[in-house]
């Protein structure tokens, strides 16, 4: 597991991973481009997600994270992918439509959108 230097993370947390033969590396202080993946989804969670909520427990918590990542995943657009979603085919050429269909995501803070059937 790759992880920072953040002080929440104590030896108590690092041995729970070391006792399931998990090699835990710490990247070096202070430097977020070691982990850009990680620190990029968190940021994205964050800003896109869990700022515009109000979270009432572990449960709702892992909701909404759980339906952010599969948006994030499936439907959002990454710059890095020429507007393709982390899980869309580069090679599938998209059907021109003039109808659209929207669906709500996310407790209907994000929007989706596709080719209607």
């Amino acid at each position: 597991m790759i992880r920072d230097r953040d002080a929440k993370f104590t030896t108590a947390f690092d041995a729970v991973f070391i006792s399931e033969d998990i090699t835990v590396a710490k990247i070096p202080p202070r430097s977020p481009h070691c982990n850009p993946h990680a620190e990029r989804f968190v940021r994205s969670a964050r800003e896109e997600c869990t700022d515009r909520f109000l979270i009432y427990g572990r449960d709702h918590a892992e909701k909404i994270l759980h339906e952010y990542a599969t948006h994030f995943n499936r439907h959002r657009p990454h710059q890095g992918r020429d507007q393709l979603a982390p899980l869309d085919d580069p090679k599938v050429i998209p059907f021109p439509t003039a109808r659209i269909q929207r669906r709500q995501a996310v407790a209907s803070l994000i929007n989706e959108y596709r080719p209607a059937s």
